[in-house]
């Protein structure tokens, strides 16, 4: 009779563990990617606020005038120091926080007290200056992300801001995970940065390839770690048609296991992030035959709540399965999954996203 209880009570244990594990088995890139992502964000939060303080910038006023009517134009102007040509002026533009930096060579403060900058402060929130040994510095943190048209007389730098939109036929912003201090998961010493980099450097020589008219912005291209806010303002400032976050996945506990497949987390509010997510996962299922462990909720993390645009967070496989992980791990394997985001894309963009 009790040998009987005994096995009663194992098959019912037995049939409870299988529920469980059916219940939570979808769950698995929500719990892993929710469990990194407080310790993540405070990471990358710390390593911008490092980067920050390197240069102490002081505020520098803009001398509101109409620019258009010159013999070349321009949103705003940079006066030109004496004998410095505008070849010689130096320009980047950070799209990620949206912030332009100008280089000016030969000057000292009192440029900076003759109101160097004119026009129009319609596109800019904050505009600040220092010193930086030979050169000057200028950044310009701006209220999107713009493209930039420039040109000089003998006097002044002319500077235009176009929009993504005004330029490009589709614009996306497609975001490789983690980097930095922040590795995401990591087994037998390879890190999910890492292949979500390559995944993502593969999908940037597959578009540059294409010779296609489309804006494609990336959160990184190389080893650091964007804030989450930077993450996805980057595509709701660029006024993205999609935006696209490449992950690999892992159990809950970590352990290796048998468990395998891709599966992509979207924006439970829009049925349009819905729709781009179950394209993502056809698409990159068929390219890489792997299995397909369906769609996942995502509204607890945060760049898939805050997205504006139609956002998919793809988990492309785990790197928790010894074969996945090897796999995940080759060039070939790598370009594949690319392949299957970027088949993806162009399938959205036929259905009008």
């Amino acid at each position: 009779m009790m040998e009987e209880k005994s096995l009663r009570f194992a098959a019912f244990f037995l049939m409870f563990l299988t529920v469980m594990v059916c219940v939570t088995l979808p769950t698995f890139p929500t719990l892993h990617t929710m469990a990194v992502e407080d310790r993540e964000e405070r990471l990358a939060q710390e390593e911008w606020e490092a980067n920050q303080s390197q240069i102490q910038m002081q505020d520098l006023q803009i001398k509101e005038e109409d620019v258009s009517s010159n013999e070349i134009g321009g949103e705003i102007s940079l006066k030109l120091p004496d004998g410095v040509d505008g070849s010689e002026i130096g320009i980047s533009n950070d799209y990620l926080t949206q912030t332009i930096r100008i280089e000016i060579p030969g000057v000292d403060r009192y440029y900076f007290d003759s109101d160097p900058i004119a026009g129009s402060s319609n596109h800019i929130d904050t505009l600040s200056y220092a010193m930086t040994g030979e050169y000057g510095v200028i950044e310009i943190a701006m209220d999107q992300v713009y493209e930039l048209d420039t040109a000089y007389s003998d006097q002044k730098y002319f500077l235009n801001f176009l929009t993504p939109r005004e330029i490009y036929d589709r614009v996306i912003v497609i975001d490789a995970g983690h980097g930095g201090r922040a590795p995401g998961a990591t087994k037998k010493g390879i890190k999910e940065k890492d292949i979500d980099l390559a995944i993502l450097l593969q999908l940037k020589d597959i578009f540059e390839e294409s010779g296609e008219n489309i804006g494609v912005y990336f959160t990184r291209t190389d080893d650091s770690n964007p804030t989450f806010d930077q993450r996805v303002q980057l595509a709701n400032k660029s006024n993205a048609n999609l935006f696209v976050s490449v992950h690999n996945n892992s159990t809950r506990s970590g352990r290796m296991s048998s468990v395998s497949g891709t599966q992509v987390m979207y924006d439970e509010t829009s049925e349009f992030s819905r729709r781009f997510a179950e394209i993502c996962l056809e698409e990159v299922t068929g390219t890489l035959g792997s299995r397909n462990k369906g769609l996942v909720e995502g509204d607890s993390i945060y760049i898939i709540r805050t997205s504006e645009v139609p956002v998919a967070l793809i988990e492309v496989g785990f790197m928790t399965n010894e074969e996945e992980l090897s796999l995940l791990n080759t060039e070939e394997y790598q370009r594949q999954a690319a392949m299957g985001i970027y088949q993806a894309i162009h399938r959205a963009f036929e259905e009008g996203f």
